[in-house]
């Protein structure tokens, strides 16, 4: 037990003495960090020098969020204005415009994907097949015109 508190304490003592030492090279350093440059005109920016960043919406998500549902811009969200995104996405659904929704119109985009990648029409997707179903990965968000990124 006494050569572990031994050996700790002169870990401990090892560890310290880098310590100092790191302080003591890190103050005789002769070359400083400069000084921060002198404000610029806040109008031109010198040449070289990186653009400056587009300013950010002052507005908060929830503020953003219901400029969306606020359909007719009046300030106020109605029942209808909160379906509407809902009634969209039915209607995209029932093909037939009963205003009802079968299991087929549900489940069509599952067929015509399942359709269109059984290659040899035998009604089952084989491995390779299968792998054509995968969701397609979103492109990445292209940067603004205005933007020098």
């Amino acid at each position: 037990m006494l050569r572990f508190a031994a050996g700790v304490g002169s870990g401990l003592l090892l560890v310290l003495a880098g310590f100092f030492a790191w302080q003591g090279v890190a103050q005789e350093d002769e070359n400083p960090v400069p000084p921060p440059p002198e404000a610029r005109s806040a109008g031109r920016l010198a040449p070289g020098a990186p653009p400056r960043p587009p300013a950010a919406d002052e507005r908060t998500k929830e503020q953003r969020r219901f400029d969306r549902a606020d359909r007719d811009n009046d300030g106020r969200i109605t029942l209808e204005e909160l379906y509407y995104p809902r009634r969209r996405a039915f209607q995209r659904l029932d093909r037939d415009g009963d205003g009802r929704l079968a299991f087929e119109e549900w489940a069509g985009s599952t067929a015509e994907k399942f359709a269109g990648a059984d290659a040899n029409r035998d009604q089952v997707l084989s491995r390779p097949e299968f792998t054509t179903t995968a969701p397609r990965r979103r492109a990445p968000a292209r940067a603004k015109q205005n933007c020098n990124c």
